[in-house]
């Protein structure tokens, strides 16, 4: 069994977002307790004062300045609730769901959103018994992922539509099969529940563990095809890092180093070019910027996963309820921008290395078509060049910013914002096509090694030789080859 997750004092990490998601099972600490417990205690007052607060008892949007009756502040919660699930589509991964739910019961731990500690109990029971809200998947413009949080809020007080052990049900269905009690919203919860960017947040951090093995399958991609084409490794020379210092690319060219140990380019006395074509010799500066923006984006995650982003923030310091826009997650979903482009021009690093692969391929079989090319799963990588550049034409087009294209709603008053849900969106379909790319220009460069004389290679080249064949042995096309290889590499699995 999993370790348990406590939510309670230290920051949140986003390892342990990730454990949650994957099942391991959650519980509330007692300073959290203590934090949710001010923080109702804040609204309470607040309530009590008279004062106009927005959401509790005023209405929302450009309602805002509309007073409502006291009478009526708990059916403003339920009512906020019914009426902001306006999402529509496929539904949502189950693991961006958990993601999402773990989001908020942080959130609520910090006291900020003035819920009740029922609130953030019943996600949490919801959670460990694996009572999962179906959220359509467009809905949230990326402030405050309100459309979909609103699912979540829904199932919770015994509505919407969850999934329950492998089957779709009614959410008051789904809860007592769970034996969860559903939830009564009081004070602040409705709108705690789904003034959130729990989606957002929770993607982002699943897309940043998939970036990270995607980062190291750039670099494995690149040493394969240094290896294949003989090319200067004097790029990995710890001199270029220390001449320009970016962590990232340092990084990047000291991996490279690893896998290309044991290979016959690293022995003194090689002969190869001067210096190679700028796809091969730039590798550890475009690698290095994927990784830069990966720890730009991983910091941003980092910091909306910890923080209080409701409104109005009950601040359990002053006593007081303050109006504010801490919802908007716009650091956040620039860095999926900038990371999506690095990300692209890493997947065009490997689309031009491709181009020199291929033409040593070519100029091979001039002396004759090798005996490994003979059936339709034959030298899958030369098969499938074409596609992969086609596969580079979809990632390119990935490239446009999310966090520019807001419309203006609700009679002016919602004027802006950061598209933060389609940001991390783009970036998982972009991750994808990348790791499609870089498997094909593996298995190319392995075309060209399995073509040429014998040679030995690094440790890095040694394992995807191995993959590749492993994948090539029994399939019955070049896709089947690409698909077996795309199980391992990166390591994650593929879809359909």
């Amino acid at each position: 069994m999993m370790d348990r997750i406590t939510v309670d004092a230290q920051p949140l990490s986003i390892e342990e977002l990730l454990a949650a998601v994957d099942g391991a099972p959650v519980t509330i600490g007692n300073f959290a307790r203590t934090q949710i417990a001010a923080g109702r205690a804040v609204v309470d007052a607040a309530l009590a004062s008279g004062i106009s607060i927005y959401g509790l008892n005023t209405q929302v949007g450009h309602g805002k300045d509309t007073r409502v009756r006291h009478e009526e502040l708990e059916r403003q919660q339920q009512m906020l609730v019914a009426t902001h699930g306006g999402a529509f589509g496929p539904p949502l991964a189950k693991d961006i769901v958990r993601a999402a739910m773990m989001v908020r019961i942080n959130g609520m731990a910090k006291g900020g959103s003035g819920a009740s500690s029922a609130a953030a109990d019943t996600l949490v029971a919801m959670l460990n018994a694996g009572v999962h809200p179906v959220l359509p998947g467009t809905g949230s413009i990326g402030a405050a992922d309100v459309g979909h949080m609103a699912g979540i809020a829904q199932v919770a007080i015994g509505a919407g539509t969850a999934e329950y052990d492998g089957e779709i049900l009614p959410g008051g269905e789904a809860l007592r099969r769970a034996g969860i009690p559903p939830l009564r919203l009081e004070g602040k919860d409705g709108l705690a529940l789904i003034s959130s960017n729990g989606v957002s947040i929770g993607h982002g951090a699943i897309v940043l563990s998939r970036a990270a093995r995607a980062a190291d399958a750039a670099d494995q991609a690149a040493a394969i095809s240094l290896e294949a084409t003989g090319g200067n490794p004097s790029i990995v020379s710890a001199a270029v890092g220390r001449a320009k210092p970016y962590p990232g690319q340092i990084a990047a060219a000291a991996h490279l180093m690893e896998l290309l140990q044991g290979s016959r380019l690293l022995d003194a006395g090689t002969a190869y070019s001067v210096q190679d074509a700028l796809s091969f010799r730039v590798i550890p500066q475009v690698h290095g910027a994927l990784r830069e923006f990966l720890d730009a984006a991983r910091r941003a995650v980092d910091v909306e996963l910890n923080a209080a982003g409701d409104n109005p923030l009950a601040d359990v310091e002053s006593g007081t309820m303050v109006s504010n826009g801490n919802f908007h997650p716009m650091v956040m979903a620039v860095a999926f921008d900038a990371l999506r482009v690095a990300i692209v021009h890493t997947g065009q690093l490997s689309e031009r290395r491709m181009s020199h692969l291929w033409d040593a391929v070519m100029g091979a079989m001039q002396h004759g078509v090798p005996p490994l090319s003979m059936g339709p799963a034959s030298m899958p990588g030369t098969q499938l060049r074409y596609a992969a550049s086609a596969c580079f034409t979809a990632l390119k087009l990935l490239a446009a910013p999310a966090t520019l294209d807001s419309t203006v709603l609700d009679l002016g008053i919602e004027d802006h914002a950061t598209g933060a849900v389609v940001s991390v969106r783009k970036t998982d379909e972009a991750l994808g096509l990348l790791s499609d790319i870089l498997a094909i220009e593996v298995l190319l460069a392995v075309d060209l090694l399995d073509s040429s004389s014998p040679v030995r290679v690094g440790q890095g080249a040694v394992h995807a030789v191995g993959l590749a064949h492993e994948a090539a042995a029994g399939a019955e096309s070049a896709a089947h080859v690409h698909r077996n290889l795309r199980r391992k590499f990166p390591s994650t699995p593929v879809s359909g």
